[in-house]
Parts: structure tokens; C-alpha cells; sequence
């Protein structure tokens, strides 16, 4: 299904994605991708791993079929076969920026405005929205 306004062709889609600051990466040669949750483990084997970046955020897409994997007691998955390899950790907590924009447009304090992006899923509109309609500035 086509687009309305969208660019057929590749190079016009990349010039189009960097005008409005989007990046692709593909990542070669992967081996294998775990998403790893309480109760199992999603693992890819040989998936196709793409990093979007828009306006500094970087997003991965894995596309793959996973094979579903159960965790053992304790929090342990099965061992997999050859050597782990780990993403690097996520920043914790929300980024600085938004908890600027939520603290000047709320009127709250760095704590709250953490708390109120934590509560939103790091959606500042959300947040803002959230303690606003609640009185909180």
C-alpha cells in the first residue's frame, strides 16, 4: 500500500529521512538477539538488526521468527550456544532534556518531573498532562 506523498525511490526516501534528521544502520553479520523477559527468553538466530536514530534516539528493529525459550528458577535461561554478547545498558531513568521540559512546564521539581515520566512510560505530553490536571503547577 503506497504512501500518498511518500517517495518511491530509495535515494529519494534517504534524502527525505535526513532532512527530517532520521539515520538507518544496518548492523551486519549478526548471530543471534535474546529478549529476555521474567519468564522466557525470545531468542533470534542470524535476525536482521537495523538501528534507527531520530533526533539522537536510537531504536533497534530485529526481524526474525524467535524460538520461545523458557527461564529456569531463578531467573536463568537455558544456556544458549557460543559466547554472550550484551547491548550495552540503557541510560536509567528518563533523559535529562525531557525532565527539563517537564520541570519548566509544570512548574515541578526535578524529583517530581522524574516520577511523572517514570508513571507516564517517558512520554513528556503525558507527564506534563498527568500533573497539570491534577493541580500539581
Amino acid at each position: 500500500m503506497a504512501v500518498p506523498n511518500m517517495p518511491r525511490d530509495p535515494r529519494q526516501m534517504q534524502m527525505m529521512m535526513r532532512r527530517l534528521g532520521m539515520k538507518t544502520e544496518e548492523v551486519p553479520d549478526v548471530e543471534e538477539v535474546i529478549v529476555r523477559t521474567r519468564t522466557k527468553d525470545h531468542v533470534f538466530r542470524a535476525p536482521s538488526v537495523t538501528i534507527l536514530t531520530i533526533q539522537g534516539v536510537r531504536t533497534y528493529q530485529v526481524v526474525g521468527t524467535p524460538e520461545l525459550r523458557p527461564r529456569g528458577a531463578g531467573g536463568t535461561a537455558a544456556p544458549a550456544s557460543g559466547p554472550a554478547i550484551s547491548a550495552p545498558a540503557a541510560p536509567a531513568g528518563p533523559p535529562e532534556e525531557d525532565i527539563r521540559l517537564v520541570m519548566e512546564q509544570a512548574n515541578v521539581s526535578h524529583e517530581e518531573a522524574v516520577e511523572a515520566l517514570l508513571q507516564a512510560h517517558g512520554e513528556p505530553a503525558e507527564a506534563i498532562m498527568k500533573i497539570l490536571s491534577r493541580g500539581g503547577g
